[in-house]
């Protein structure tokens, strides 16, 4: 498939959007003018973030000179002496506690280029294995699911539009009608047909368009896809002949599912039994069926399980890996497929390869011009990266890049106080966020329009996201500053490139031959316009669309159920926090809210933390609609305006994740960790309500 690209002009660029994975096609003139564009995610449309995102470009919010703290302070300083200084105070580190004393942190939200040479900076320049990202925080439990039962991790492993000839869907701990508003339409297909079920505790914007709503206790998610697989083989509507020929290990999972037949799993999760059962029999009447999950599956400390789980009931109807059927996974930050690609999760190497596989060391080594035997192994998880820092035998240095780990970490004040510990915090970044606010040293870098690089959306598609205007006097690209601290650190000059394109070809050198294969893809393809889904091994490639129709990626080509049993939430309610509390996104705001919460327009609509809660919880804790409430958990509080929403479950509150100090959602959440994928339990944590002190 290959789109015309859009013509450059002198006054306009074709580009994409800087916020989610969807990454919709924009043209963005040189006067910082946005005009949405014809592309397949989005079809033409925007929604509030991207049509407001040129607004942070020119925002007298910008960082445009380094800061150094001096006497409690941040003062301008210029780039040679915050450069020279982080990388003197690098290397005294180094020489007295050893190379893992400083740590770097990266983000779902970087260009591919960044997170490789960000990889390539933690494991060359620094000599660390003390490396991870926020993508921990989003995604890391779909990847290993998928990789347990493909053999390979893409999040949607065919293109969005596909979904439109679909008879049905069910969309499991997902709210796009807020967080990615274009991909509704892609919807609506088997919306049409009477087929849409979403599964979420609430009765979202995206749950209210469907035409089944699955209301789940939070973190019952595993025991209610456990049910409908039940429901599927006691109903015969097994596809007995793609388990046959196409998966191993069903008779392992059928062992656990017969235990959870639909009356049981009502008692545990609350959806009838008559629903899991309609589920079960439209999956599978259906010609083109797809079952999608999303955050409200993975943040949880059983999160591969559960995703696991809702592969399984795929793998039973015979969906993935059929054209028009098949399962995937929603990826959230803008460049959240690519940035776990490319060597800045703690125990992976650019092309998805394994730092601890002897020869992906040996391949990416020898691109990087270095002796295999020097690069680290695996290093921290992300949230264990961050509790560790300042700590007895942790980092005692912290470069952050593209995060703002205050706000988005759970139990964030444990970890706000790990980084006043430590030695040297340094940031990149646009704004002095949360996190900015604390470091030792703050470098100010571009953003999205100011420079060119790739990204890879959800569907595992590779797209240019061009420069087109220049930055403000004083700032500098992330790869800039890499490249100054390396040199400084005693690496040679060009080991680490500045410009994108060269990045990049270095990129698709250290992929080649790895599970997410870039070395067929170049900038000159992805200027003419052509739609380049990895694998794509070699420059006459058409790219890979569609996975899996003739294999999956195990050594025998089958897939894999993979036995899971339901265990519940890591934090039950009890008497004195008898609430479940669960977190997400507002359309207005995106992530940690640093940039968002700094447009005015959408602001003003969202500016403070709120908390949903069915009118009848709210009363018996004497609140009322509009009070300030106080929402405790077992390691901290925030305050919330209450928010009275009838089609609350009564034992259920949420609040939005993007606001900084006291109104953190973070401060409650639980940080007990999935084993496998070491994602947190961001999704559900024990909590009680009570009317905030001195509020009237």
């Amino acid at each position: 498939m290959t789109l015309t690209a859009e013509p450059t002009t002198t006054t306009a660029v074709a580009t994409h959007c800087p916020y989610c994975a969807l990454q919709c096609g924009m043209t963005l003139s040189r006067e910082a003018d946005v005009t949405p564009r014809q592309f397949p995610t989005n079809a033409g449309g925007l929604c509030q973030k991207g049509w407001t995102s040129p607004a942070l470009l020119r925002s007298p919010a910008r960082l445009t000179t380094p800061l150094i703290r001096t006497g409690g302070e941040l003062r301008p300083a210029s780039w040679e002496d915050a450069l020279d200084l982080v990388a003197r105070r690098l290397l005294d580190l180094r020489a007295e506690h050893g190379p893992d004393s400083v740590a770097v942190f990266g983000g779902g939200g970087l260009t591919n280029e960044k997170s490789y040479l960000l990889g390539k900076f933690a494991r060359v320049a620094l000599g660390t294995s003390q490396i991870d990202y926020n993508g921990r925080f989003c995604m890391s439990s779909a990847a290993a699911a998928g990789m347990k039962a493909f053999g390979l991790d893409r999040g949607l492993p065919f293109p969005l539009t596909d979904l439109a000839d679909a008879d049905a869907i069910v969309l499991v701990g997902a709210n796009p009608a807020e967080t990615m508003p274009p991909f509704v339409q892609h919807l609506r297909g088997a919306n049409a047909k009477g087929d849409l079920v979403v599964v979420d505790p609430r009765r979202t914007p995206t749950a209210e368009q469907a035409n089944l709503h699955l209301a789940p206790a939070p973190g019952t998610d595993l025991a209610l896809a456990l049910g409908i697989l039940h429901a599927v083989v006691a109903d015969g509507l097994l596809d007995e002949s793609y388990v046959e020929q196409r998966t191993s290990g069903f008779d392992a999972v059928w062992r656990i599912a017969a235990g959870y037949w639909p009356e049981r799993v009502e008692r545990i999760t609350g959806v009838s039994a008559a629903d899991q059962r309609r589920v079960a029999a439209l999956l599978a009447r259906s010609r083109n069926a797809y079952v999608l999950t999303a955050r409200g599956a993975e943040q949880h400390a059983t999160g591969v399980a559960t995703v696991s789980a809702w592969i399984n009931l795929a793998l039973a109807l015979g969906l993935p890996g059929r054209q028009g059927s098949g399962y995937g996974c929603l990826t959230g930050q803008g460049n959240g497929q690519g940035g776990r690609e490319h060597g800045q999760k703690a125990d992976q190497l650019p092309g998805y390869r394994k730092i601890a596989d002897p020869a992906a060391r040996e391949h990416v080594a020898s691109v990087w011009g270095v002796p295999a035997d020097s690069l680290p192994g695996p290093g921290r998880s992300a949230f264990e990266l961050l509790d560790a820092l300042g700590t007895e035998g942790g980092p005692r240095a912290l470069l952050v890049f593209g995060s703002n780990v205050v706000v988005s970490a759970p139990d964030s004040a444990r970890v706000a106080q790990r980084l006043s510990g430590l030695d040297l915090l340094v940031t990149a970044d646009l704004v002095l966020s949360e996190t900015s606010e604390l470091a030792d040293v703050v470098l100010p870098v571009t953003q999205w329009a100011e420079e060119d690089g790739t990204m890879t959306n959800l569907e595992g598609r590779i797209l240019l996201r061009r420069k087109a205007i220049d930055p403000p006097e004083g700032v500098r690209t992330d790869l800039d500053v890499l490249a100054g601290l390396a040199e400084r650190l005693g690496q040679p000059e060009g080991r680490f490139p500045t410009d994108a394109e060269t990045a990049f070809t270095e990129l698709r050198a250290a992929s080649a031959g790895g599970p997410a294969d870039y070395s067929g893809i170049s900038y000159d393809r992805l200027r003419e316009g052509e739609a380049l889904y990895w694998p794509v091994p070699d420059e006459a490639h058409p790219g890979t669309p569609r996975m899996f129709l003739d294999a999956f990626a195990h050594a025998d080509g089958r897939a894999r159920f993979e036995p899971v049993e339901h265990t519940g939430p890591a934090e039950p309610q009890d008497a004195d926090f008898p609430l479940l509390a669960t977190t997400g996104r507002v359309l207005q705001h995106y992530q940690s809210g640093a940039q968002t919460r700094l447009v005015a327009e959408l602001n003003d609509t969202v500016p403070e933390v709120y908390v949903e809660v069915h009118p009848d919880t709210a009363e018996r804790a004497g609140l009322a609609h509009g009070d300030l409430a106080r929402v405790t958990s077992r390691r901290g509080a925030t305050t919330a305006r209450v928010r009275c929403v009838g089609s609350m479950r009564q034992d259920v509150v949420f609040l939005p994740f993007h606001f900084p100090g006291d109104q953190r959602a973070n401060l409650l959440t639980n940080p007990a960790l999935d084993p496998t994928s070491r994602m947190p339990e961001f999704k559900v944590c024990a909590v009680r309500l009570t009317k905030e002190d001195g509020a009237e």
